[in-house]
């Protein structure tokens, strides 16, 4: 199967391989916040940033506890402002939703999730076990990143298919039809960009 990442999966997996975490069983807040020397307390209210520390709800389940600590983490490292004073501010709904797709990747990481094979992804329901199992989280939440995970196999699909499509259509053309000017053009091109490479030492 081939999978196109987005660029938060891509700044996921990099996250977790410059802290040496590979496997779902390194997957653990205390030590994922120790690797990155964040200060976590469990206080008796909801979960949140403070002060550059992350407060993680004690009266949580062990997963929910997980998943919060992604979300917050989000804050943290991802985001300027202080959620509580943007209470009022139409800005906290767009950092909130963002917090929450992170939290989905982070706490289940697709670099991690494309070396099982799931039964079958398109049954969103035969995967849920698997998941809240293998990657410590809640059923509802292993449901929304099933979904999310399904949505982006079809979209890589599509875009495979479209592609084709395309390529049928307009194929490239023939390099050795091209005209002589056009070859002189080129070669020119590929001149300047080597001559600029070997100046910037690339």
């Amino acid at each position: 199967m081939k999978y196109q990442t987005t660029l938060l999966e891509d700044w996921i997996k990099e996250f977790y391989f410059n802290i040496d975490v590979y496997f779902s069983d390194q997957l653990d807040l205390l030590d994922i916040a120790d690797r990155l020397g964040i200060f976590i307390h469990f206080e008796g209210f909801s979960s949140r940033v403070y002060n550059g520390e992350i407060i993680i709800d004690c009266r949580l389940s062990r997963e929910e506890q997980w998943q919060d600590f992604a979300h917050e983490l989000c804050h943290l490292l991802r985001q300027d402002g202080n959620q509580l004073l943007l209470m009022r501010n139409p800005f906290l709904d767009i950092q909130e939703a963002k917090a929450e797709n992170f939290a989905l990747h982070f706490c289940v990481p697709t670099f991690m999730l494309l070396k099982y094979k799931i039964a079958n992804y398109l049954n969103v329901q035969d995967g849920i076990p698997f998941v809240t199992k293998e990657f410590k989280v809640t059923k509802e939440f292993a449901n929304k990143r099933l979904i999310h995970f399904r949505n982006q196999i079809q979209q890589s699909k599509s875009d495979q298919e479209f592609r084709k499509r395309m390529n049928l259509m307009y194929p490239k053309s023939n390099l050795d039809n091209w005209s002589n000017e056009t070859k002189l053009i080129l070669d020119k091109l590929n001149k300047q960009i080597k001559a600029k490479k070997e100046l910037q030492g690339v």
